[in-house]
């Protein structure tokens, strides 16, 4: 593994909201070795030379399925696990050449996965998994429509995001055996879903029994629970049952949003979700009723922002794109600039992110031992948040563990 010593940029510090001037950083056996505004002798590593161009940390996105190859969740569980996987892995390309060095999937990716990447089989982001999601019967990740009288829903495909599982032991038994299979936090479902074909997004799944349950297991294992959730009172009753990670969150209110951040929870808004499908949903085999849950969850979307905002409540970046729509990942960043800041944007994406994944210093930042996950970038995403946007257009180097995805540099 070469070494590398970036000189002549700006350093992007997401903890100062800025850019630093004069400062060298040199890479070295896929991790960051030094940081200093004093040149750096390192005769053997290669020159990067920067041309004022902006050098930052990675992008982290806290909510994506690298597994969803179709938006037609029935016909993503009915492929080859074979065929899911091979299709995955094309997909994490996609997603590392957009800048995204690390991701945490939301349910669907397993420890397979995890390896090929680490092994240098697909040049991707590094993944953290939650597994399989869990689902109670006729809950969000419950794909059989009401004439489907099966009792299960072939879970051990690839391409089935979720698990049906109902009862407190049996949730307790579930949750072990995801964390046993590599899972690093279990994901709910708790709310009903867009893209789910018999529960209405008003309804409200899992008793509090059977979360606590979940709760206490991945607590005794070192972890958390993430939870999809939209109405405010799903957001209140997870959180009172100890929920950390709150996905989507578009129907939240004010005091709500105050409770969850005197919890310490951290949210994950997702709102480019609902453009794509509205955009292109139904021609990639959205059904009617799923079409009309959009719109319930698009249009408070925005509103949702500026209320976790007011109550500080964190948030972390997350797309939750589905198959073919995932070329629309880079847009959520010019919606979130609607309403956020572009510091408090950057920080979702790599701060905020790196808190959710549980690998603090070690990915969104540029510090001696971090992992050298980095980005070039044209111009200052301070003052313009495009140029995080644009599927890596604007990237002309992308660095991940020490290693260029990525390199038009001279």
């Amino acid at each position: 593994m070469s070494a590398y010593l970036f000189t002549g940029g700006r350093l992007l510090d997401p903890a100062q909201d800025a850019l630093l001037e004069g400062f060298e950083v040199l890479v070295d056996g896929g991790r960051i070795v030094e940081v200093s505004e004093a040149p750096i002798k390192a005769a053997s590593a290669t020159r990067i030379d920067l041309a004022g161009r902006t050098l930052m940390p990675g992008l982290i996105d806290c909510h994506l399925h690298v597994v969803s190859t179709t938006v037609d969740g029935a016909a993503n569980t009915l492929q080859p696990s074979s065929l899911t996987a091979l299709k995955a892995g094309k997909i994490m390309e996609t997603i590392l050449q957009r800048g995204f060095t690390t991701v945490r999937d939301c349910c669907g990716a397993d420890l397979g996965l995890v390896m090929a990447i680490e092994q240098g089989l697909v040049a991707g982001p590094r993944l953290v998994i939650c597994g399989k999601g869990l689902t109670m019967s006729g809950g969000h990740a419950d794909q059989r429509p009401r004439l489907d009288d099966r009792t299960s829903m072939m879970e051990e495909r690839l391409g089935n995001l979720g698990r049906i599982v109902d009862g407190v032991d049996n949730v307790r038994l579930a949750a072990r055996e995801e964390l046993r299979k590599g899972a690093k936090f279990i994901k709910i479902m708790a709310n009903g879903g867009v893209a789910s074909p018999t529960d209405p997004i008003h309804s409200l799944q899992y008793s509090r029994d059977e979360i606590r349950a979940i709760v206490e297991e991945a607590e005794n294992a070192g972890t958390y629970v993430s939870a999809h959730v939209y109405t405010d009172k799903a957001i209140r009753r997870v959180v009172e049952c100890g929920v950390t990670s709150l996905e989507h969150c578009n129907l939240i209110q004010p005091e709500t949003a105050a409770i969850a951040a005197e919890a310490g929870c951290i949210a994950v808004p997702t709102l480019v979700a609902y453009e794509g499908l509205a955009l292109e949903g139904e021609k990639f085999g959205l059904g009617p009723e799923a079409a009309a849950k959009i719109e319930t969850v698009r249009s408070a979307g925005l509103q949702s922002l500026a209320i976790m905002q007011a109550a500080g409540l964190p948030m972390a970046f997350g797309s939750d794109l589905l198959g073919e729509l995932q070329k629309y990942h880079t847009m959520e960043f010019e919606i979130l600039a609607r309403v956020l800041p572009n510091a408090e944007i950057i920080r979702s994406a790599t701060l905020v992110g790196a808190k959710l994944c549980r690998m603090e210093g070690d990915v969104g930042v540029i510090a001696p031992g971090a992992f050298a996950d980095l980005l070039v970038v044209d111009g200052d995403p301070y003052a313009d948040i495009t140029c995080l946007a644009g599927d890596g257009a604007h990237m002309p180097a992308i660095m991940a563990r020490g290693c260029f995805a990525k390199n038009t540099l001279n």
